[in-house]
């Protein structure tokens, strides 16, 4: 694991589901990522560009920022219904990543974008499909609710066609805002649930339209489902400026060890020991 030095992600989803906005927001910046293929070489921003306006995309690119350069991002693209060779390829790039043989070459994380703009269409055939046959073995895949801000639309809606006055009533726009959040996650719960490979996480993120919007959430539940210590705490390094996170893992991580040794083993914890566990975690803490 320590020959891994950067977190491989897939990201999925239809076609303006906000996926982009997201990876500048994790690696906090405002740039385009730059474009790598397989091997390591960099591709001409006009090359790439080309091939995204006639709609042809290469899942195999690396995208990688340079402000953060811990990420390497893969795009599905469009993930739409109704594209088998497409659906072949995404899966195809799956199995193949997931059990590559080159530790580098392999993914840790599936982040998989529902956009909330069409509410009535959180769970497609796309979705259902891929998480009916698409097995990922250990490499877990997050649900990432996007442009949930939309849902504030649909609220002031519900009060319009109530007959209802929308000025003035912010507080209960927000609470109506809320309610329609919690339905339509209970719902993906319950459909995506049932299938034959359920996602590992769910996340709902706001406000990605702004420069300062927070991913946190994403991080801790991308950690929290990770099976490999060496993975989190390569996720976790990757996370510049949050000292907090990296802190409150150090701390859970090491605690789960101690209380496991404990309760199974009967050990005695040796405070050096601890100590050693805790500081390996914020190594790049003191360096801030």
């Amino acid at each position: 694991m320590k020959n891994i030095k950067q977190f491989r992600v897939l990201v999925m989803g239809r076609a303006n589901a906000g996926k982009t906005t997201i990876l500048q927001r994790v690696c906090s910046s405002t740039d385009h990522p730059e474009v790598f293929d397989g091997k390591g070489n960099k591709i001409d921003g006009a090359v790439v560009q080309g091939t995204l306006t006639r709609g042809y995309h290469e899942i195999e690119r690396e995208l990688v920022f340079q402000s953060n350069p811990g990420f390497v991002f893969h795009d599905s693209c469009g993930f739409e219904a109704g594209s088998e060779k497409q659906f072949n390829q995404v899966k195809e790039f799956v199995v193949e990543h997931a059990v590559s043989t080159s530790i580098k070459q392999r993914i840790h994380a599936i982040w998989f974008c529902i956009p909330m703009t069409d509410s009535h269409r959180t769970v497609t055939a796309a979705e259902q499909k891929f998480f009916n046959e698409c097995d990922t073995g250990h490499v877990p895949v997050i649900v990432v609710l996007t442009k949930v801000d939309a849902l504030n639309l649909e609220a002031i809606q519900d009060f319009e066609d109530k007959g209802l006055e929308v000025e003035g009533v912010e507080e209960k726009v927000a609470e109506r805002e809320g309610e329609l959040l919690e339905k339509w996650l209970a719902y993906m719960k319950d459909m995506l649930g049932k299938c034959k490979f359920p996602p590992k996480g769910y996340v709902v993120l706001k406000n990605m339209d702004e420069e300062m919007g927070d991913c946190t959430a994403l991080i801790q539940c991308t950690a929290n489902t990770l099976d490999e210590v060496g993975l989190q705490r390569l996720l976790i390094s990757t996370q510049q400026s949050s000292s907090t996170l990296r802190i409150e893992f150090a701390v859970k991580v090491t605690l789960r060890d101690v209380l496991y040794f404990i309760h199974k083993e009967g050990c005695h914890v040796i405070a050096k020991e601890l100590e050693s566990v805790l500081l390996s975690w914020l190594q790049d803490v003191r360096s801030e």
